[in-house]
């Protein structure tokens, strides 16, 4: 490599070390929602937007007809616990109970629908009329549990309007998934036909801190195969919509999200945007419908609350998979997750499968590195000889070049040979990054010891003492400095360069990296160290066989 091609190198990981120190992931933090508890009330005023979200088909587009009790209703099932509440009617809670905060065994339960705003809304609303306070319909349960195994069960939600329309909505919950089938019947009982559009509204406040980096926050859906995705950000500045046939949309956390799927795809209008309250809310609108006098209109919606799970979400359909996204690492980084879960499913430890993955991907690029190595080896027998020509055209570059070419040419040598194996793997390498960064099977997967998290940074012990370059908690990072301790033995067995510029570039080399790693997730660095030890190996065979 000549002097610019190091340099370029410099510069890149200059630019990695100051996005570790300044955009460094952070460990996932959710307070828990506030709960006000209330007493029984009858026909509530429209209530004024809250911090947070929660909510399906939470407020009906009609005024109060009758004046029953708000009650409650609990839905539990082995993987979610779930209180909807007749007025609306609405979802208050959605706690998955597979999913903690954090790693403590105490720790809260995760909550996709925190109280005081609308999550997904589904309704009818006819045209020219806003949405007003909300119908207390009459719940066909008072509550509902479901076992590992059992058929699915239904919840039935009935109410009537002042327009004369009997609105019939039916939830159907399957005890082990996180599916759940909506059915809206609106049957027209009045003299008159009524307009209008089916419309779906999906909101949520985004958290102050994101779990990862490279994970996605905001509002997303798929159209013609292609998932769109809004961040927050994107918002600031208007609202920003969409026409055409949209399979689903979406709101995404980190790990978790919470989808409407439409039973049909037809050409509909979506709408994303930031309320003052900091609430990004997105607006499906399918296209205008007519209910004439004794007809009826019927809408069917599947929902997924639950995890970013591949499998999971494949089960829901209509590409719902395709909202795990690893940008343009894409195309490498699922192959690889595939690999890893396969993997995990016979050990059943990530940290034994990322070493088995590791094992598996240096087997295929062998033949790369080896010829890497042996490349790099060759160069070192060629330093005399370069060094004499250096010294002898010190004052013409331009024949320098030219008879250093002649030089590779004659040994058969190419200079680039060390290097271009590794740019081969850098594309492999940040696939993982985003796999080991973002993926839900590592949220909270422990390896052994003092390693609970590998989506986590790794520290042993806790100080309550700032670390430079250290995103918190501060601790030892054990396997980093391991990492960096291996990189720095396999630098001292690679061939030493013959320009005193590259060769005092390469002893910066595994401090730069390690400082770099120091915030990156416990699961990448595993990776990086076992890479290591494994290059290591293959160096040893390469020098003991050239001996």
């Amino acid at each position: 490599m000549d002097k610019r091609t190091i340099a370029a190198l410099v510069l890149s990981l200059l630019v990695l070390i100051l996005w570790s120190v300044f955009f460094a992931p952070q460990s996932e933090q959710r307070s828990e929602p506030q709960v006000i508890e209330e007493a029984p009330r009858k026909a509530p005023p429209s209530p004024a937007p809250g911090p947070s979200a929660a909510g399906i088909l939470k407020r009906a587009p009609e005024p109060v007809v009758s004046q029953r009790e708000e009650k409650e209703i609990t839905i539990d099932t082995p993987l979610y616990k779930a209180v909807f509440s007749n007025a609306g009617p609405a979802l208050k809670s959605f706690k998955l109970k597979k999913y903690r905060l954090s790693t403590e065994e105490d720790s809260s339960l995760v909550e996709l629908a925190p109280e005081n705003t609308d999550f997904i809304k589904i309704f009818f609303q006819p045209v020219l009329q806003e949405a007003a306070a909300p119908i207390i319909f009459e719940a066909g349960e008072s509550a509902l549990s479901l076992d590992h195994g059992s058929s699915p069960r239904e919840l039935v939600f009935t109410a009537v309007t002042p327009m004369g329309l009997s609105v019939r909505q039916s939830l159907l919950f399957d005890p082990d998934s996180y599916i759940i089938g909506i059915t809206i019947d609106y049957d027209n009982h009045s003299e008159r036909s009524v307009e209008g559009n089916i419309k779906a509204r999906i909101a949520n406040l985004p958290p102050k801190e994101k779990a990862s980096y490279y994970s996605f926050t905001g509002l997303s859906f798929l159209k013609e195969g292609k998932v769109e995705e809004i961040a927050p950000g994107k918002l600031e500045k208007g609202e920003k919509t969409f026409s055409g046939p949209l399979q689903w949309f979406s709101y995404q956390e980190d790990y978790f999200m919470a989808a409407a799927i439409p039973e049909n795809t037809p050409y509909a209008h979506f709408a994303g945007k930031l309320l003052p309250s900091g609430i990004v809310e997105g607006i499906w609108t399918g296209p205008s419908e007519s209910v004439d006098s004794g007809g009826r209109l019927s809408s069917h919606f599947t929902l997924f609350l639950g995890p970013r799970d591949l499998s999971l979400l494949k089960e829901a359909g209509k590409n719902l998979e395709k909202a795990i996204n690893f940008g343009w690492t894409d195309i490498i980084a699922k192959p690889l997750l595939y690999t890893l879960r396969f993997f995990n499913g016979y050990v059943h430890n990530y940290g034994i499968a990322i070493i088995l993955l590791t094992i598996v991907i240096k087997i295929l690029f062998w033949p790369l590195t080896h010829k890497s190595y042996k490349s790099m080896k060759e160069m070192q027998k060629l330093q005399p000889l370069m060094a004499k020509l250096r010294e002898k055209y010190k004052g013409n570059k331009e024949q320098m070049n030219k008879e250093l070419m002649g030089l590779y040419k004659t040994y058969k040598v190419n200079p680039m040979g060390g290097c271009l194996p590794m740019v081969i793997q850098i594309p492999v390498f940040f696939a993982l990054f985003r796999v080991l960064g973002v993926s839900i099977e590592l949220r909270h997967a422990p390896f052994f010891l003092w390693i609970n998290d590998l989506s986590a940074p790794d520290r042993l012990f806790r100080f309550p003492f700032e670390i430079p370059f250290m995103s918190p908690p501060y601790g030892i990072p054990v396997l980093t400095l391991l990492m960096g301790a291996s990189m720095f033995f396999q630098q001292k067995m690679t061939p030493t360069p013959g320009d005193p510029t590259q060769a005092k570039i390469m002893l910066f080399l595994p401090i730069i990296f390690t400082v770099m790693f120091i915030n990156f997730p416990s699961g990448l660095v595993l990776y990086w160290l076992v890479n290591n030890v494994l290059s290591i190996g293959q160096q040893y065979r390469i020098i003991k066989g050239s001996a």
